[in-house]
């Protein structure tokens, strides 16, 4: 089986699990908590496989929903809040002086 059809099974694994506790939080965490399915054994060891400076595969293997590690898991979405996106705004104008947030 290939790498990308494992990320595959282990996106869809994250989503039925995360399915099962939103219907639980739903019914207002009431006992008994719902069962998870145990990860399927070929999905146990599987690597982040992202491209490394040196060229190589990542060799992590602690993978987040979205199939990669904390280092290689995707970009920023930037500032959401207006004082972030004003703090941004500043970097543009005079990178190399320091400037305060607080302006």
């Amino acid at each position: 089986m290939s790498t990308q059809e494992q990320r595959k099974r282990l996106k869809a694994y994250y989503k039925r699990s995360s399915a099962a506790f939103e219907e639980w939080r739903e019914r207002g965490y009431q006992y008994p908590p719902p069962k998870s399915e145990p990860l399927p054994p070929d999905l146990v060891g599987l690597q982040c496989g992202a491209k490394t400076r040196a060229g190589t595969p990542c060799k992590l293997k602690a993978i987040y929903a979205n199939g990669r590690c904390k280092w290689h898991g995707g970009e920023s979405t930037g500032p959401k809040t207006p004082e972030g996106k004003r703090r941004s705004a500043m970097n543009g104008f005079c990178p190399k002086k320091k400037r305060s947030h607080t302006d």
